[in-house]
């Protein structure tokens, strides 16, 4: 008779879950960072975000790969325009309202880089 094995809990760190969550890993709560997150209460986070997390999400700081959603722009593009670190959501929004020459050369590269992913799409499906 085969033994079954207690299901195990798939875990992971703060830094993985703030990374899934979209949120600075060093602006959640201290008991977040400091323990593991189960795959269910990641799911539970997401789901039904606690007051934290929304506000998080809502008003930052960001991390990179939100920011340059918000932006519209590459990661890399953030970089060349000099932003290295995060940014409020409303640090964000006065650089669109700025919108300086660098973030509108890099929305520019962005959308030739969708348009090539796109056109090379259709080539593959067709």
């Amino acid at each position: 008779m085969p033994s079954s094995k207690p299901k195990t809990t798939q875990t992971m760190k703060p830094a993985t879950a703030a990374k899934k969550l979209g949120v600075l890993l060093s602006a959640t709560p201290a008991e977040f960072q400091a323990g593991v997150v189960s795959r269910d209460e990641l799911n539970e986070l997401q789901a039904t975000p606690p007051v934290w997390l929304a506000d998080l999400r809502r008003n930052g700081p960001h991390p990179k790969q939100v920011i340059a959603a918000k932006l519209r722009i590459s990661i890399s593009g953030l970089i060349r325009g000099g932003i290295t670190g995060p940014l409020t959501t409303a640090e964000i929004e006065a650089l669109k309202a700025e919108n300086p020459e660098w973030l509108e050369r890099e929305r520019s590269i962005q959308a030739e880089v969708r348009k090539e992913a796109l056109r090379l799409k259709q080539r593959a499906d067709g």
